[in-house]
């Protein structure tokens, strides 16, 4: 498995998990079809003290939908284009 192809996602609940906020709203907030839905779910994961393992989870399974960890499906590309970028080594 090369380093961009993700692990099969682990489905079970993970500890983190049990305390997310979005727990406490509809799944559909989490995928929204336009901006405004996107700022909602943002909101909620601003204040969800899980929002770093929950961006993390998304970015390792490479979760392609929905608003993960406060970072839409743009910002968790943009994010791991840096990453790879970042390890890429230079050449002298």
């Amino acid at each position: 498995m090369s380093k961009d192809t993700a692990p099969p996602p682990d489905h079970r609940p993970l500890e983190w998990m049990l305390r997310a906020r979005c727990r406490e709203f509809d799944p559909g907030t989490f995928f929204p079809s336009d901006g405004s839905g996107v700022a909602e779910a943002q909101e909620i994961c601003a204040t969800c003290p899980v929002a770093s393992e929950c961006l993390e989870y998304a970015l390792e399974y490479r979760i392609e939908h929905g608003v993960w960890g406060g970072a839409s499906e743009r910002e968790r590309r943009r994010i791991l284009r840096q990453r790879r970028r970042a390890a890429a080594p230079t050449g002298s």
